[in-house]
């Protein structure tokens, strides 16, 4: 429902978008949100009435495809589409269509540091100029549809989406460090439900994974932050399709606990009541994938999700394995691969990926090696599954690695990506 020009500001109350997330070169807006336009500005508002993002209206805003996104972390990402935004630029790199600009160290192959442009800082500007304005237009004579969005849009200052933040946080155990790189296919909207805390490996090159030894967690603490996570989102649970099981090496806490963990949160979160369209998300170590029965892949392509399984490993190359900390072999390395192109084939419901580093100072055999296994690769479609090239972390001139990972792209058989980390 619209309210033109209410207080110099048009008002739009929950708005229906697509149910399904698609690639499109424009930001288009999905499930149900409510809209506030001012002349320079559109901010858009979740069902909770918490800010979700911001985007300039006017000739100066950088380009129309671009704009802010807070996070459920309470981050604020810049979303932009970089040099070129045709088939040819971000979206052969990405995979989308937009880069996200972290306001956090992370490992992009390029780095866009938005906090400098006056522009977007002007937006940030805005929305407390904004959220004054509705404070005091609380008391005129409004819309009653129109007038309880503003009273829910002044429930959630500043302070607490920073504690609604902290909240979730505090139920999972921590903030999640790293987001598996196919949460891009969800825009990263995805419900944290933690089965396991640590990792098998501690490799040395990694800067997200935590230092704990694994420890899975119980079915009582699963169904616990089941409960606190639903009061938590609220009514705008209504908005979310994925689910991402945690944390670093879901895969091995085993199938028991992941199909309890996915079965509740699927029932309890209401994802089926809404669209058949909803998603898995996990990550695994080589070993607990290896080790992995066909009866595991056997209920996961029975959930009522899609099912996506993310392994780190990084080299074919066994002298880089050493040097990253990576306690692998090269025949474990490539038993591995084979067993991600067997699990894609066979199942319909199910997509494993992997990552392979990338980086000054790595060997050319590394990447010798890594183009002989991805152009000699047995599959016959570049369809499903995606391999991921993950920058290190304190690479310089990142962006020179550019033309190399287009080189690996053209001679592979498997879909080459650039993994951004981004947390939650």
């Amino acid at each position: 429902m619209a309210f033109p020009h209410l207080s110099n500001l048009s008002i739009s109350v929950e708005k229906q978008g697509p149910a399904k997330v698609t690639k499109a070169s424009f930001p288009l807006r999905y499930g149900k949100f409510s809209e506030i336009r001012t002349s320079e500005y559109e901010f858009l508002f979740n069902l909770n009435g918490e800010i979700k993002f911001i985007r300039g209206l006017d000739a100066n805003w950088p380009h129309p495809a671009e704009q802010l996104k807070r996070t459920d972390g309470n981050d604020w990402v810049y979303y932009s589409v970089g040099d070129d935004s045709s088939e040819n630029g971000i979206i052969s790199w990405l995979g989308e269509y937009y880069l996200p600009c972290l306001p956090y160290p992370s490992n992009p192959i390029w780095e866009i540091n938005y906090f400098s442009n006056p522009v977007i800082m002007n937006a940030f500007a805005a929305w407390p100029q904004l959220y004054a304005n509705l404070y005091g237009a609380k008391n005129d004579k409004l819309h009653p549809k129109a007038k309880d969005l503003i009273g829910n849009i002044l429930n959630n200052d500043d302070k607490v989406l920073h504690e609604r933040s902290q909240n979730i946080h505090s139920i999972i155990g921590g903030r999640v460090s790293v987001l598996p790189p196919d949460t891009r296919h969800v825009d990263y909207e995805i419900i944290p439900l933690n089965i396991a805390d640590g990792c098998l490996f501690h490799c040395k090159f990694c800067c997200v994974k935590s230092a704990q030894r694994f420890q899975a967690r119980s079915r009582n603490d699963i169904i616990k932050q089941i409960r606190q996570l639903k009061l938590v989102y609220g009514r705008n649970l209504e908005n979310y399709n994925a689910l991402f099981l945690g944390n670093h090496d879901a895969l091995e806490a085993g199938d028991e606990l992941i199909f309890i963990a996915a079965s509740k949160a699927y029932k309890d979160f209401g994802f089926g009541a809404r669209t058949k369209n909803t998603f898995l998300f996990l990550f695994g170590s080589a070993d607990s994938f290896l080790k992995s029965k066909n009866q595991l892949f056997e209920k996961l392509d029975h959930l009522p999700f899609y099912t996506y399984i993310n392994i780190g490993l990084e080299s074919i190359d066994q002298s880089t394995l050493e040097l990253i900390g990576k306690p692998l072999s090269e025949s474990k390395v490539r038993e591995a691969f084979k067993k991600m192109l067997d699990i894609n084939a066979i199942y319909k419901n199910i997509e494993v990926t992997t990552n392979f580093i990338i980086g000054e100072g790595l060997s050319a055999e590394h990447y010798r090696s890594l183009k002989g296994l991805l152009r000699d690769a047995p599959v016959t479609t570049r369809g499903k599954g995606a391999i991921y090239r993950s920058p290190l972390k304190d690479s310089p001139k990142k962006r020179e690695l550019l033309p190399l990972i287009n080189e690996i792209k053209d001679q592979s058989k498997i879909p080459v990506y650039i993994y951004l980390i981004q947390r939650l």
